[in-house]
């Protein structure tokens, strides 16, 4: 019989930093603005690869990969509707 202890992992590593990223508040219209600046509005890493004008291979979207992809993105969007609803901007560039 073995004498160690396993030690407890918990189910969800990444849920400490899941919940700090849905926790950040925007309420400064720099901050809003870095972050739509700073995280994609589509994923940047989809394309199609053509040569001489025949698509060969596509390139699926990965970012569905991220593990914090769905906290990200929602991050991004409080930071929308702050800019939109808070300070009255237009957010159409940022689209």
């Amino acid at each position: 019989m073995s004498s160690f202890v396993q030690a407890r992992l918990p189910k969800d590593l990444l849920h400490p930093v899941r919940e700090w990223l849905e926790t950040i508040e925007i309420n400064n219209s720099k901050l809003a603005h870095f972050l739509c600046k700073s995280i994609p509005a589509q994923c940047p890493f989809e394309r199609d690869i053509t040569l001489f004008g025949r698509k060969l291979l596509h390139i699926p979207p990965m970012c569905k990969l991220n593990p914090l992809y769905e906290e990200v993105v929602g991050l991004r969007f409080r930071a929308l509707c702050y800019l939109a609803d808070e300070c009255g901007e237009d957010v159409t560039a940022y689209c």
